[in-house]
């Protein structure tokens, strides 16, 4: 594959898969299987205190207030969710599948990634439990949401969107329970005293399954851009209007965090939080969208959407059999092999990493050669 400069913009829908979408979800992909090949953390044994060390740091969540790189990644995964979609309604729709028969599939599939998501925490514990923090779990329920008004006008569904984020205010400001009356405080909010009514228990790192209601903005959001992204207009024009969105996402984000209105917190998704990650999400796909869309450069995208477009099985590869049998499995021989020629344990657990990494992105290039690809 070769890269074109071609400066022409596109003034047709797409009639192909947008490439950009699938180069996003493959980053998005590698960097979680990064993390659960424990590259991050193997890398953070390494890191000299100073920049080196703030920039590993970057790959963890931020623990209460604040925000990182990584409390990205869950908002792209939402949010292209939502993108891919509306393209996908938006072409059954031309071969005329309306809504109505489309809807079957739609709920077949929130009924699978919720499933799937409860089943990976009884995976984690090791036993049968009933918890609903799986990001699978989450995005089955803001997928419904989205799908459900998925046929509104762009201003219906922003102000859907706005007006989720709103309750989301009023629950955590109105709704105090006793030992649960303190909006923005880790383990004394309304997301976990509704845990407690729904599951019985509270999760030890500050996550609510009531993120489910301000995520779903997110997931709207998606469904915005690719609505945006397959119309009849110039690609400058499309650029333009994720840059727009994308910006008044940070000024009203971080707005709302320096007024001591609304802290930044991921682990609760503040509404602070939505508008923040919401727009460095838009802007990091119209940076994508303009190379590798408009620009045609996809020399390199290739490595990415091999990835991409196996998206769910590799997430469920990497977190069962790659966690519980691949990443022991390559670090016997790997750390074995490279501990007999003096190489330190520290660079040791670096390279066991990122070999079981790579293993798992060619496990998905195998499967894209093959034209093998897992859909729910």
């Amino acid at each position: 594959m070769t890269a074109t400069t071609s400066t022409t913009p596109p003034t047709q829908p797409l009639s192909t898969r947008l490439v950009s979408l699938d180069t996003m979800r493959g980053l998005i992909m590698i960097l979680l299987a990064a993390e659960s090949c424990r590259l991050y953390e193997s890398l953070h044994h390494l890191a000299a205190p100073g920049f080196a060390a703030g920039m590993v740091e970057q790959f963890f969540h931020h623990p209460w207030h604040g925000l990182r790189a990584w409390d990205l990644v869950q908002p792209a995964f939402m949010t292209m969710a939502g993108t891919a979609l509306y393209i996908s309604y938006y072409y059954k729709r031309q071969r005329g599948i309306a809504w109505q028969q489309q809807s079957t599939h739609i709920l077949l599939r929130c009924a699978k990634l919720f499933v799937l998501g409860t089943a990976l925490h009884c995976v984690y514990a090791g036993k049968l439990v009933w918890e609903l923090w799986n990001v699978l779990t989450q995005l089955a329920f803001t997928t419904l949401i989205a799908w459900v008004i998925i046929n509104g006008s762009y201003t219906f569904q922003l102000i859907i969107s706005l007006l989720l984020l709103l309750l989301t205010e009023f629950l955590y400001r109105r709704v105090l329970m006793p030992g649960f009356d303190q909006p923005f405080t880790e383990h004394k909010n309304f997301g976990a005293w509704f845990d407690t009514l729904v599951m019985g228990k509270i999760n030890t790192d500050g996550w609510v399954a009531i993120n489910i209601i301000p995520t779903a903005a997110h997931t709207i959001w998606g469904v915005l851009a690719g609505k945006l992204l397959v119309q009849e207009a110039p690609a400058a024009r499309k650029i333009k209007a994720l840059l727009w969105a994308g910006g008044a996402g940070l000024i009203i984000g971080y707005g709302l965090d320096i007024s001591n209105i609304t802290p930044i917190i991921k682990r609760i998704s503040t509404t602070a939080f939505i508008f923040v990650s919401g727009g460095w999400v838009l802007l990091i796909l119209a940076f994508l969208y303009w190379l590798v869309d408009v620009r045609q450069v996809k020399r390199y995208a290739w490595i990415f959407t091999v990835v991409g477009m196996n998206a769910i099985f590799i997430y469920l590869f990497f977190e069962t059999v790659g966690h519980q049998w691949l990443n022991g499995t390559i670090a016997v021989f790997v750390q074995g092999g490279a501990g007999l020629i003096g190489v330190t344990p520290a660079w040791q657990e670096v390279l066991s990493a990122s070999a079981t990494l790579y293993v798992e992105w060619y496990i998905c290039y195998w499967l894209y050669k093959k034209k093998i690809f897992f859909k729910l």
